[in-house]
């Protein structure tokens, strides 16, 4: 039994989740940018994953494909955010409306929570391979 392409699949999915952790910390710290470098309003982005397969871990006695995750895309989510009645903002139209990024803090936390949360999975895996090839080892002794 080759551990290998496990250990392989979940140190992809662990640098995935990782990018996908950062994002959603991008998202939360610029939850009140009203403009960004490019002089508009902050916009949520939105981590897609993908499936692949993996060519990395075939071997003689698997001839088999792995599937694999990674980044598919890293998009913006196009959704309008809330308009807010504030005139003495720097950023306020002749109508004193400022419009707030789309961002919804519950939303990322909630986002952030599942990420770390496979991320844990995904390194239970690595530890547990680990152990098993640890007993594996030592039973030849």
């Amino acid at each position: 039994m080759n551990l290998i392409p496990a250990v392989n699949i979940s140190a992809d999915a662990l640098s995935a989740e990782k990018i996908r952790m950062n994002i959603v910390a991008q998202n939360i710290a610029n939850a009140h940018t009203t403009k960004d470098s490019n002089g508009d309003v902050y916009q949520r982005k939105i981590v897609s994953f993908e499936s692949i397969m993996d060519s990395k871990s075939t071997s003689a006695e698997s001839p088999d494909m792995a599937k694999t995750v990674r980044i598919g895309s890293i998009s913006k989510d196009t959704t309008p955010g809330k308009k807010i009645y504030h005139p003495q903002h720097p950023d306020a139209d002749e109508d004193g409306m400022v419009e707030m990024p789309n961002v919804e803090i519950s939303r990322e936390m909630v986002d952030l929570i599942a990420a770390s949360r496979a991320y844990e999975a995904n390194l239970s895996v690595i530890k547990t391979a680990r152990q098993m090839a640890q007993q594996a080892l030592s039973i030849g002794r």
